[in-house]
């Protein structure tokens, strides 16, 4: 299939066959592809928590209003906005950027004082609110990448982030629970499988200027 078939193949998996998980190497694939999602600055402020403890998922599905996917996919992935944006962030990535490249650090410093300039001019709340949408770029990417490989997910927003954060130890870790996602294999009767895609018609979707 071509990829435009297979977005129109994909949809928002509301049940999944418990019976069929991903294999390893399906799985360390999707993960590489959303390694590999843009950021701005190329900054990547947000990490992900791939969840398969069942007890874990238990305790996570009462924390999302009982969705059913949250314990029947084969993984939950929870995207984890950083909330400790600072220059010593900015350092560390900075430094990982000139060992990669193979650069002398100085000729990054423009570079660094760029990403602390847009960092320092954000509030703390607001840091945390770019550091999400980054990891919403990142779902996106899953989303895709997962169609392309013929697995189902389920995008999900809804759900307590303070009581995943809890449940998960994420503050300890400097994070916050921004989005998740429930991968695996449809059920074969999941009716909303069977559902015609609806979307806005292309002409009222896109302007051309």
């Amino acid at each position: 299939m071509s990829l435009i078939e297979k977005l129109n193949w994909r949809y928002a998996t509301k049940k999944f066959d418990k019976t069929k998980k991903l294999s390893p190497l399906q799985l360390e694939e999707l993960l590489h592809a959303v390694h590999l999602s843009p950021a701005a600055t190329g900054v990547q402020s947000y990490k992900v928590i791939v969840v398969e403890d069942a007890a874990t998922r238990a305790k996570l599905q009462q924390a999302a209003y009982g969705q059913a996917q949250v314990a029947d996919a084969s993984q939950l992935i929870v995207f984890a906005a950083e909330t400790n944006l600072d220059t010593q962030y900015v350092k560390n990535f900075i430094d990982h950027v000139a060992k990669t490249r193979g650069i002398d650090r100085a000729n990054l410093a423009g570079y660094e004082q760029m990403i602390n300039g847009n960092i320092n001019g954000m509030t703390e709340q607001q840091r945390i609110a770019w550091a999400k949408e980054q990891a919403h770029i990142a779902l996106g990417v899953l989303l895709t990448s997962a169609a392309e490989l013929g697995i189902d997910a389920c995008p999900m927003g809804g759900f307590s982030a303070p009581q995943f954060d809890e449940i998960l130890g994420l503050k300890e870790k400097g994070l916050t629970t921004a989005v998740i996602a429930a991968i695996g294999f449809r059920a074969e009767d999941d009716a909303y499988g069977k559902l015609k895609k609806v979307r806005k018609p292309e002409e009222e979707m896109f302007i051309h200027i």
